[in-house]
């Protein structure tokens, strides 16, 4: 490609991407609002501070953060009004120079209750505290689970009641936890902060009790006023289920800042980390890399070397299994074992041309030796993503491309290094899967805005998907004519992208987060940083490989 003509592209993808990042900012912003600027300055007038307001007062100043699911609930629940960020605001950061997860419930949001999506997002909280031996604070403020969806969200196994059982388990671990009650802490919710190390209660906004002074007086027909029944006098002074009173929000943060500052260093996993090193080329180049024409290819290396510490990294086994690049780097001083789907048409070693995104046999085999390696030598892993698949084909399936997509798979899933998995671009079928999707346990998962995730790629699918509808018309007798099947095939695949999008995935938590590519270098180091904290439970074994 000529010198003019590569920069045009560049342009253009760099128009398109930033296009997308402006797009994703201004969701945000109206997420952040949360139940909107009404019920901000209810609180206000309370002397309450706001889930986000409260994060921001706690948090080191001038740190860096990452918060978790700010799409959780995007676009769901509009027959009761929505629930932004599903209604609890989750952030990984820095308290008194210790990295911690905090969970605020936005109490501007239904009151904080829980809807289905508020439960899995508080349990993804604590899987991240789990996985990682990371301290965990609670600021809550919730009027318990939402009554109209109780249905999802109280009985079963990944549902309300699991939040309980997770904070046992969690001090059977030695993990940090620290709750403080700055509203309404309902019913089951109660026995959250009695369950943490320490709770802390705010006086006059704060109460807990296992049924308010409407469902007593209902229930045993005693007469008595929230505040006598479950405020901060009655559980500081009489029952002890609270173990420090503040004044106000401010009060209450500043002592969880100097509780946290008094916690001991914790076990190290060992993973190494010399002095960070910019990368030579601009991060923002990410910007132009990646084509606005996802059909288009792309050299994977280039996105790599605007990540990793000085654009270097040691590529293994460069000559051999091409459609997947296997590299040693550092991301912020950390050494990382890279994985990344190739997006350039190459040749095998055999002069066979190998499309871009597709994993091949011989590359499934390298990623798996890769993988083992890195576990070998106690390397994290980071999954870049942009796959359509594995290849099929008569060829492949003689080839054993099922056996050798396993090896990958099997590898992966049983490494005991932490994994981090950034999808850049495509994420389809089983290459979702061998790549680590979010059923294989990354430590963290997150979406660039070109992200889309399904089971193929939404031309493919819509043709699929219109070849069944028009079957089904015809044996109605309904005629299809040229207009009407084009009209079909509109109406599937526009439903369909909107299935693939990333902000489909993020509203559901099938990923973290979605980030400008331009973070991407935080949340790989701040990953391995929390990831740091706990030493692996098992030796690697990958068990039985058909080879």
């Amino acid at each position: 490609m000529a010198i003019a003509a590569k920069e045009l592209e560049f342009n253009k993808n760099d128009d398109e991407m930033r296009l997308k990042i402006s797009a994703f900012e201004r969701e945000l912003d109206k997420i952040y609002i949360g139940g909107g600027k009404k019920r901000i300055a209810k609180m206000h007038d309370k002397g309450k501070m706001t889930a986000r307001e409260r994060i921001d007062f706690l948090l080191d100043p001038d740190t860096e953060r990452i918060e978790m699911g700010a799409f959780a609930g995007y676009e769901m629940y509009e027959e009761y009004g929505g629930c932004p960020a599903g209604g609890v605001v989750i952030v990984i950061g820095y308290v008194s120079g210790k990295q911690c997860i905090v969970v605020a419930n936005d109490a501007t949001v239904k009151a904080g209750a829980w809807f289905p999506i508020t439960g899995k997002k508080n349990l993804r909280a604590q899987e991240i505290a789990m996985e990682n031996k990371l301290p965990i604070i609670y600021l809550v403020d919730s009027a318990g689970v939402f009554l109209p969806m109780q249905d999802e969200i109280f009985p079963d196994k990944e549902h309300f009641g699991r939040i309980f059982r997770n904070n046992a388990v969690m001090s059977s671990m030695g993990i940090v936890q620290i709750s403080a009650v700055m509203g309404s802490c309902v019913a089951g919710g109660a026995y959250l902060p009695i369950m943490s190390d320490e709770s802390l209660i705010v006086n006059k906004t704060g109460t807990i009790f296992l049924a308010g002074s409407y469902l007593v007086k209902a229930a045993i027909g005693e007469s008595i006023d929230n505040e006598t029944l479950g405020g901060a006098k009655t559980h500081t002074e009489i029952s002890g289920v609270c173990d420090y009173t503040s004044e106000n929000d401010e009060d209450c943060l500043t002592t969880i800042r100097d509780l946290m500052d008094r916690i001991g260093s914790s076990e190290s996993a060992g993973f190494d980390r010399n002095e960070p090193v910019a990368p030579k080329v601009n991060p923002r180049n990410l910007y132009g890399i990646l084509p606005a024409d996802r059909s288009k290819p792309y050299d994977v290396k280039e996105i790599i070397k605007c990540v990793v510490d000085d654009s270097k990294f040691t590529e293994y086994k460069a000559n051999y299994g091409k459609s997947i690049v296997c590299a040693y780097a550092r991301v912020d001083g950390w050494s990382v074992g890279i994985v990344a789907n190739q997006r350039e048409i190459v040749k095998n070693a055999k002069g066979e041309m190998q499309f871009g995104g597709v994993i091949y046999s011989d590359s499934a085999d390298k990623a798996a030796r890769f993988i083992m390696n890195c576990n070998q030598k106690n390397i994290p892993l980071v999954f870049l993503q942009d796959v359509t698949g594995f290849m099929v084909g008569s060829k492949s399936e003689h080839g054993g491309i099922i056996k050798d997509g396993a090896k990958l798979v099997s590898a992966m899933a049983n490494s005991v290094v932490p994994k981090f998995t950034i999808i850049t671009g495509n994420s389809y079928g089983a290459g979702n899967y061998a790549m680590c999707g979010k059923a294989y346990d990354p430590r963290l998962i997150v979406g660039w805005p070109t992200a889309e995730i399904a089971v193929m790629g939404g031309s493919a699918a819509a043709k699929v998907l219109l070849q069944i509808e028009v079957a089904s018309l015809k044996s109605k007798g309904e005629e299809i004519t040229p207009e009407r099947e084009k009209e079909l095939l509109d109406t599937i695949k526009n439903r369909y992208d909107k299935q693939t999008s990333p902000y489909y995935a993020a509203s559901r938590l099938w990923i973290d987060a979605i980030i400008d590519p331009v973070d991407t270098r935080k949340v790989i180091s701040m990953g391995i940083e929390m990831a740091n904290h706990k030493k692996a439970e098992k030796p690697y074994n990958v068990g039985v490989i058909q080879t």
